[in-house]
């Protein structure tokens, strides 16, 4: 069973500052943050590479929106690409505040998936409340990497 995102977020987070005692380049929480947040967008992003979680993926685009199978792969490269510029320090403000539009964008399509009881793995969708805490808390991993001191 795959860690869930918010786990991997703290955990990875976590485990950065603790390394950040011994590594200068870590050694601050806006930085083990950056790496957290970049762990979750990386992950993310490598589910459109598996084949039956990019099936569950387009399932969960709302009916209506063209191109579901586009969107899915749309989303995992500005999500790859956004987790890559987390890891730069020096665009890793742009990449989050690109990742928190992302983000906002693409939450009307969990809550749909939801409410359609649209299956992920086998299992239902996100409950809506449970995805909204889990965006709000990625959303507030994105800001603290914008306004956390470096």
């Amino acid at each position: 069973m795959p860690v869930p995102l918010p786990v991997l977020l703290v955990g990875v987070t976590a485990l950065a500052r603790l390394v950040g005692l011994a590594v200068p380049a870590l050694d601050t929480w806006h930085d083990a943050t950056r790496i957290g947040i970049a762990a979750v967008y990386l992950i993310a992003a490598s589910g459109r590479l598996i084949p039956h979680v990019r099936r569950d993926l387009v399932r969960m685009v709302p009916p209506g929106l063209p191109r579901p199978d586009l969107l899915v792969a749309g989303t995992g490269v500005l999500e790859l690409a956004g987790a890559i510029g987390l890891l730069v320090p020096a665009t890793a403000p742009a990449a989050a505040i690109c990742l928190g539009l992302l983000t906002l964008a693409m939450t009307p399509a969990n809550i749909s998936a939801a409410r359609r009881g649209v299956l992920f793995g086998g299992k239902p969708a996100t409950p809506v409340g449970r995805r909204l805490a889990e965006q709000a808390l990625y959303l507030a991993a994105l800001a603290a990497v914008v306004w956390l001191p470096f």
